[in-house]
């Protein structure tokens, strides 16, 4: 396929970054992109040092329909988010970068072109305000099952099943009355939890972001996630985030703290109150 078809390939927008003096291309030299497609920088000639990472990709994938039907393919979607995060990884080990959404397209670079040329400015002022900061993630996960197995771990090896002179059915609902206890001291734990990470968060971070706990084919390893929240935090503050964080839910039961990053600013890349950005397909 070639890469200057314009009826067969279609511009797919990683980033928005800072390119102060001139160099982010080298970033990029031989670095597979979506589709395994090189990656190239676009930029506007009125405010050169603010560019768009930019590849082709197969416009047939990529047009409404076909998005549509891609992203029920775990694999598929898998492929093209590990790209995506490669390009923005190699581009925030140089520089400032607003990860733009997963899939965002457009019909040519030129189409991207004009974009910059509408929201420079608010690029420009965005990628000031995230200089130097890093994005953590946090999730809380309730482990009942753990908190009942050590409950039963906490009895003496020679101390009696509470429900040991029961008949079948009574000791079955003793044993059902037993979950039920723990896994609501499991949430009440996680609440607990989840105060004393934020207030260790908070004590280095500069905003914070609580996304829906993720359920299904997202949530990966044992539990029920209950908290998903990002931080953003200056990079001079990260390992002493991450260190208070892991300490603030040392002995508590039934909880599982996981903590992800560095990353760069994904959950940060726009202002709250900022309009979508549009994505325009064939």
């Amino acid at each position: 396929m070639s890469e200057t078809d314009s009826h067969e390939t279609i511009s797919y927008a990683y980033a928005v970054a800072r390119d102060a003096d001139g160099s982010l291309e080298d970033a990029l030299v031989g670095l597979p992109g979506v589709a395994d497609a090189p990656v190239r920088l676009v930029r506007t000639a009125q405010q050169a040092d603010v560019v768009v990472a930019v590849g082709p990709v197969p416009a047939q994938d990529f047009q409404e329909d076909a998005l549509r039907a891609h992203l029920e393919d775990l694999d598929w979607l898998e492929s093209v988010a590990r790209a995506h995060h490669r390009v923005i990884e190699a581009l925030a080990a140089r520089t400032t970068v607003l990860p733009l959404r997963l899939a965002t397209v457009y019909l040519d670079d030129e189409r991207v072109r004009l974009m910059l040329e509408t929201r420079r400015e608010a690029f420009a002022d965005r990628l000031s305000a995230l200089d130097a900061q890093v994005e953590w993630g946090v999730k809380i996960f309730v482990e009942a099952s753990g908190t009942a197995e050590a409950a039963e771990t906490a009895r003496q090896p020679d101390e009696a099943p509470p429900d040991a002179d029961l008949s079948p059915g009574r000791a079955y609902l003793s044993r059902r009355r037993a979950q039920r206890h723990a896994r609501d001291d499991a949430y009440r734990d996680a609440e607990r939890a989840a105060r004393r990470v934020e207030d260790a968060a908070r004590a280095h971070a500069v905003d914070r972001v609580q996304h829906r706990p993720q359920q299904g084919e997202l949530a990966r390893g044992p539990g029920e996630n209950v908290v998903n929240d990002a931080y953003l935090v200056p990079q001079e503050h990260a390992e002493s985030f991450r260190a208070d964080v892991l300490r603030a839910a040392e002995g508590i039961p039934g909880v599982r703290i996981e903590i992800t990053g560095p990353w760069a600013p994904y959950s940060f890349a726009a202002p709250a109150d900022a309009e979508p950005l549009e994505r325009a397909t064939p």
